[in-house]
């Protein structure tokens, strides 16, 4: 199960990603997670939203590059060790990750972390053989991203 993620290329210079939330912000679109990666002249900026779609169209019409990625949600423990543990599976299997992030249920004890892999149909059986970690849908990630709102 693979959920889409944006990627969004932007020059690294101030308001390059003001811009990117005032347009998102601006179409009612919500964020679940995010996360940056720079050189000294470009950075891409990772988005995982429920709107999608609608993120990228908003995107494209305000002149920014946006990609659309095939990215792997895996639920694991949110305790000290738990990222530990998948990536001791992941080295143990000899599975590279090419980028991850992660974001935490406050009231709960999982969380979720978003990975892209080099091969992801080989995670997946890797992750589906276990009985510690599962693969997330788009409609889990997000249900889950809710109901940590709910209770916070």
């Amino acid at each position: 199960m693979k959920i889409q993620q944006l990627s969004v290329f932007l020059e690294n210079k101030p308001g390059q990603m003001a811009a990117v939330f005032d347009i998102l912000g601006k179409s009612s679109v919500n964020i679940i997670t995010m996360s940056t990666a720079d050189t000294e002249q470009f950075g891409i900026l990772r988005i995982i939203t429920p709107e999608w779609e609608k993120a990228k169209t908003v995107l494209e019409k305000g002149q920014f590059v946006v990609n659309l990625t095939p990215v792997i949600a895996i639920q694991v423990p949110h305790k000290p060790g738990g990222l530990s543990s998948i990536l001791a599976l992941f080295q143990n299997q000899g599975i590279n990750i090419e980028y991850m992030y992660a974001f935490p249920c406050a009231h709960t004890t999982e969380a979720v972390l978003i990975a892209r892999f080099e091969d992801p149909c080989n995670v997946a059986d890797v992750i589906n053989a276990t009985s510690d970690f599962k693969i997330l849908s788009e409609a889990d990630v997000f249900k889950e991203k809710k109901s940590c709102e709910i209770q916070s």
